[in-house]
């Protein structure tokens, strides 16, 4: 039913009553209804079938006015549809009624309308899009600042290695702690002969007495 063209239903039932029912009459009265102003309503088949065009033609409108819809494919069958109603008003003399004339323009009412419906939703789709194009992006977010990194502690000056002469010289010069026990015990064991005391000067007893005073 998505591509069906509803108003091919009242033309097709036009059809089989002209050429399977040729003894029924359009115009011939089915029912009468009376209204409240006392006046009666006579209806044919004839008003049945209008009435019928009509509220096809409104599901028609619907069903091309809905998102998605087979635009192609509707304007196609649509198209067919008039051009056989057409043909069959003016080439066939049974159809050359005001009922089947009223029917062709429901058709043709049809395939205008899914075209009007087409070239609006063109119209309403290209500014959106022009729109979205024209509107600029949205800036990005800002991002948190990465926390601070600590920075490594820096590494002690390596200290200059001694030179290797002065290492050479001092080992030279420290005698081993073995060779100064032996030249210790060396010099205890040797006897000491005693020197002669000189006596100093000042101790030295002077050659001359002292004279004693003179008596008075």
């Amino acid at each position: 039913m998505v591509g069906f063209p509803l108003l091919l239903i009242p033309l097709a039932v036009y059809n089989i009553i002209v050429f399977l029912m040729p003894g029924v009459s359009l115009v011939d009265p089915l029912v009468t209804v009376p209204l409240m102003s006392g006046a009666e309503w006579p209806i044919t088949l004839s008003d049945i079938l209008l009435a019928l065009g009509i509220l096809l033609l409104l599901l028609e409108v619907i069903k091309g006015a809905r998102p998605g819809a087979k635009f192609v494919m509707d304007h196609l069958l649509s198209l067919i549809v008039f051009g056989a109603a057409a043909a069959e008003f003016v080439l066939w003399p049974k159809f050359g009624t005001s009922t089947f004339a009223l029917l062709t323009l429901l058709a043709l009412a049809d395939f205008i309308s899914g075209i009007a419906l087409r070239t609006r939703r063109r119209a309403a789709i290209a500014p959106a899009t022009r729109v979205q194009q024209i509107e600029p992006e949205p800036a990005p977010l800002p991002q948190p600042a990465p926390a601070p990194t600590p920075q490594p502690a820096p590494a002690p000056a390596p200290q200059p290695a001694p030179p290797p002469a002065a290492s050479t010289t001092s080992a030279n010069t420290v005698p081993p702690a073995a060779s100064v026990a032996e030249s210790v015990l060396q010099d205890h064991s040797k006897p000491t002969q005693a020197q002669p005391a000189v006596a100093s000067p000042d101790l030295q007893p002077s050659r001359n007495p002292p004279t004693e005073p003179e008596q008075r």
